[in-house]
């Protein structure tokens, strides 16, 4: 069992920066490829980010490639999400993920092969 707890969301303007962070329970996280998703008013669940259990391969959805940056410390059982320029259009909750494998990230993680989901937190971007 891995208990997922995000933090760090808020109220920003538009071109500035948020870092998102996911503590998770239990010994065995870096057994766990991480992810962060999110979901806006009326839409979706959608991939945002996802990194490998070590850290070496990385995988972004193109609306947010060349700002975001999703970064891991095994040691401190927790993922990150570094979010610049952000847009009015990130405004969503985000979720963090866990999916027990050790595959590279070689493209979008899908929703329905998460093991493990994050309760959210909640990113609104004024413009």
């Amino acid at each position: 069992q891995v208990q997922l707890v995000e933090s760090g969301g808020g109220l920003v303007q538009a071109g500035d920066s948020l870092r998102l962070s996911c503590a998770a329970s239990g010994r065995t996280f870096s057994s766990y490829a991480m992810g962060w998703f999110r979901q806006a008013p009326g839409k979706e669940r959608e991939f945002v980010a996802a990194i490998s259990w070590s850290g070496h391969s990385t995988y972004y959805a193109d609306s947010v490639k060349g700002r975001f940056t999703i970064s891991r410390d095994n040691a401190k059982n927790t993922v990150y999400l570094q979010m610049n320029s952000l847009k009015p259009e990130d405004t969503a909750v985000y979720y963090c993920a866990a999916k027990l494998t050790f595959a590279r990230i070689m493209g979008v993680m899908p929703g329905s092969e998460i093991d493990y989901w994050g309760q959210g937190t909640q990113v609104t971007v004024s413009s």
